[in-house]
């Protein structure tokens, strides 16, 4: 299991905007590349991407959460 990790701190979200559908659900492929969040610093927004492909299993930080940097926010599985 592969976990992502946050490049920068900030507040983590994990869908565009509100009411707009996740990034990725528990279950969905996921393709080395793929936005799985966004992180806002400072009035920008920074794509997180994943860094490995396979199946999504859960985002590990809350939607608004404030994170720090190298602190993880999601997992994919095999």
């Amino acid at each position: 299991m592969a976990q992502v990790l946050s490049p920068v701190p900030g507040t983590f979200y994990t869908q565009a905007a509100p009411g707009e559908p996740l990034f990725k659900k528990p279950g969905d492929p996921v393709a080395e590349g793929d936005i799985i969040g966004l992180i806002e610093v400072m009035k920008t927004f920074i794509d997180v991407k994943a860094e490995t492909s396979g199946t999504f299993k859960g985002y590990l930080a809350e939607d608004g959460a404030a994170i720090s940097a190298g602190e993880p926010l999601a997992e994919i599985g095999a």
